[in-house]
């Protein structure tokens, strides 16, 4: 099979980048041909024989509209140019302009810009307006594109129901977990001291961006408060965050540690005791896979992409992202049982082990296999042998 995937970056370090990394290596694996349409490409992928790598470059652009934007038309363009020479073309959301046979969802923006804590409903400036802007063009645009593609695949069953809920019928839905490295993110035991976190003390983690209100650290702030047993590692870049003075109010200041950004978070999850994220808006949160695969139980929200992992042998999931009492009882419940946590902890782990990256990508290429063999299927069972052409590209009608 002849495979084109279009996408800004195929490479680890980068959260949708490293979705389609895993796929491409699949891809290969199985002696598919692969075309990549991307920005970035892994180097490893670069220089392999069965990879046609076309460059759509975009950088010097002034802003991620506009990037966006250009990388559509271009990639577009070679598509329409090209599209005989291809089986079945993976896209992911509104990145292009041109039909495609699967497309993967990632995010739902006309979701996002009705949530109550859009960055347009918290920034009354010019940059509020721009994510306004950014967010409504990409809801359009990504729901014409969605209604091109035979599959479109969600990436978590919140994610299923925003497509539903805008228009995209649930049998041309297929739903697949993003993964996780189960080696990168491994139970085990790590030096306090040296991450420079408190030790002998029940320590939870939250990880994320703490600029905004989005991922919901405000509110476990103020649910800590209530549980007096517990310190608190924040995550996170500290440029421009309101939190440190948030906790600072709160009287916080010796049980909050901010380490700001790092990169060595599966070493920091490894010498925790859990994993606290009731994200207020999240698509399929990554980091809430790495949490259960390094053995943390894991107290997140509804509202959390992801969170219908969690069962109650491994976490607690609330209703509420903003419930402060709730989330300090469930907080209370683990920092109270220390066999509990242990016992929850093993179940994360077991949760996570069914969400490899290998596993994510079988799935996915089973599904282009399926897809190409039913096209084949059809250009041999619904064409005359007078009419019938050499190849027929999957999903070539329309293309254009």
């Amino acid at each position: 099979m002849k495979l084109c995937i279009v996408t800004h970056k195929i490479k680890k370090g980068d959260g949708q980048g490293r979705v389609n990394y895993e796929v491409a290596n699949e891809a290969i694996r199985r002696g598919h041909q692969l075309t990549l349409l991307a920005s970035e490409v892994a180097p490893e992928l670069e220089d392999n024989n069965q990879v046609n790598w076309i460059r759509i470059p975009v950088k010097g652009y002034p802003t991620e509209f506009v990037r966006n934007f250009i990388f559509a038309q271009k990639s577009a363009d070679w598509l329409r140019q090209h599209r005989s020479s291809i089986d079945l073309v993976k896209v992911n959301g509104a990145i292009n302009m041109a039909a495609a046979d699967v497309n993967a969802v990632h995010f739902v923006h006309s979701s996002w810009l009705r949530s109550p804590v859009h960055i347009s409903r918290n920034r009354r400036d010019l940059y509020g307006f721009y994510q306004w802007l950014f967010t409504a063009f990409n809801a359009r645009w990504e729901k014409q594109a969605f209604q091109k593609a035979q599959v479109v695949v969600a990436v978590s069953e919140k994610v299923a129901q925003e497509l539903v809920n805008i228009g995209v019928p649930r049998s041309r839905i297929r739903v697949i977990v993003n993964g996780v490295d189960l080696e990168e993110f491994a139970p085990g035991q790590s030096n306090r001291q040296k991450l420079g976190l408190p030790e002998n003390v029940t320590l939870a983690l939250f990880a994320g961006d703490i600029r905004t209100p989005r991922k919901n650290l405000d509110t476990i702030l103020h649910a800590l408060v209530k549980v007096p047993d517990l310190h608190l590692a924040v995550v996170g870049h500290l440029e421009g965050s309101p939190f440190p003075q948030l906790a600072a109010s709160l009287g916080l200041n010796e049980r909050v540690h901010f380490v700001g950004y790092r990169r060595d978070i599966p070493e920091i999850m490894r010498a925790v005791d859990l994993f606290v994220f009731p994200s207020r808006y999240e698509a399929c949160s990554l980091v809430l896979l790495e949490a259960l695969s390094s053995g943390l139980p894991v107290i997140t929200a509804t509202a959390t992409g992801g969170g219908e992992l969690v069962t109650p042998e491994c976490g607690i999931v609330l209703s509420d992202s903003d419930d402060i009492d709730a989330l300090a009882v469930a907080l209370m419940s683990l920092v109270s049982n220390r066999a509990l946590i242990q016992q929850m902890g093993k179940a994360a782990r077991s949760v996570a082990e069914q969400h490899s990256w290998t596993t994510m990508a079988q799935t996915y290429v089973d599904l282009f296999e399926e897809l190409s063999k039913n096209a084949e299927h059809r250009s041999h069972t619904d064409l005359s042998p007078s009419t019938r052409p050499l190849t027929l590209p999957f999903g070539a009608t329309g293309a254009n």
